[in-house]
């Protein structure tokens, strides 16, 4: 049987095939319990337990694809989606759907420039070279820095004219960092995550365009959009569990409101009764950064028998 035939009545759904983006994403679907196995080479993998295919694309593209109709689900960058916005408007029919911000991938679009050069302020960039792989968000940054810093105006004639200065934008696809010390550029516009590699080129950020991290996109028609919800809640769940932790305590009834002050869960803890009236059980969800100094203060308000345990996934509340 071909592969469009496997791919019949399947919710296509669009993973970045490299990157910085693609490892945090399949430990994402292991976690959503999307089980699939992907062969050597191959861009498509066949879901086993729904009725899904993955498309492995790169997350620049995937937006596109997205917007188009021509996938239903994708995860990609914020940066990724602004950028596809910026060169194709969205229509009624056209566009995608912000459906779940993912948490991880952070970084931030920004202006650089060299160190040890003359530029501090991105006003000062406005006529000049800039490079980057995002033309469509640098036009748009550039655009309202040259209507709002551009005012000279000269004669032709006796009919004054303004001089707008058209900052110089060109596309590179890769080792953009580069472009200054090559003498291509005056600045760039590039992603930096630890800041590392532009500290490494000689280089120094004086404005962010847009701060970015994963985000899960849907066509605004899916071909089904009742699977698109069960896999946007067992994503939803998994963050979740990433982000919590499950705390059990025994305390003393008369300490109970003071313990569960410390542990007020999620929306509430869950209380239960023990043998011993004087005693009671509780269960609360606690965020995993601050679970040892939660312990810490249990310990100290009398709680006993204080385990945690890891959440391999959950369902959210109407309320979150």
């Amino acid at each position: 049987m071909d592969l469009v035939n496997h791919l019949e009545g399947r919710l296509l759904f669009a993973i970045p095939k490299k990157g910085r983006l693609q490892q945090a994403t399949l430990e994402l679907l292991e976690g959503s319990d999307i089980q699939f196995k992907r062969g050597n080479r191959l861009d498509i993998a066949l879901v086993k337990n729904h009725q899904i295919a993955l498309v492995f694309l790169p997350a620049a593209d995937i937006p596109t694809f997205v917007g188009e109709g021509r996938v239903d689900l994708g995860i990609t960058g914020a940066d990724q989606v602004a950028e596809h916005e910026a060169l194709s408007p969205a229509t009624e029919e056209t566009g995608v759907e912000r459906v779940l911000d993912l948490g991880f991938g952070k970084c931030k679009l920004q202006v650089q420039v060299p160190e040890q050069g003359e530029i501090d302020r991105p006003e000062r960039l406005v006529g000049m070279n800039v490079v980057t792989s995002f033309v469509g968000l640098t036009e748009q940054y550039f655009a309202r820095l040259e209507g709002l810093d551009n005012n000279m105006v000269n004669k032709v004639g006796d009919v004054p004219v303004r001089n707008r200065l058209r900052t110089r934008i060109k596309y590179v696809g890769g080792s953009v960092e580069a472009a200054c010390a090559l003498g291509v550029a005056d600045g760039i516009v590039d992603l930096v995550e630890s800041g590392e590699t532009m500290k490494a080129a000689g280089l120094k950020a004086i404005d962010t365009v847009v701060e970015s991290t994963a985000v899960l996109i849907a066509s605004k028609h899916p071909s089904n959009q009742k699977l698109v919800d069960i896999i946007r809640r067992r994503i939803e769940g998994f963050i979740a569990a990433q982000k919590y932790i499950l705390c059990q305590y025994n305390v003393k009834r008369a300490l109970l409101k003071e313990a569960t002050t410390i542990t007020p869960g999620k929306r509430a803890p869950t209380i239960t009764a023990l043998e011993d009236p004087d005693w009671a059980a509780v269960n609360s969800m606690v965020l995993k950064e601050e679970i040892a100094s939660v312990m810490d203060r249990l310990t100290a308000c009398g709680a006993e028998d204080i385990l945690v345990f890891n959440i391999a996934n959950s369902r959210p509340g109407l309320g979150g």
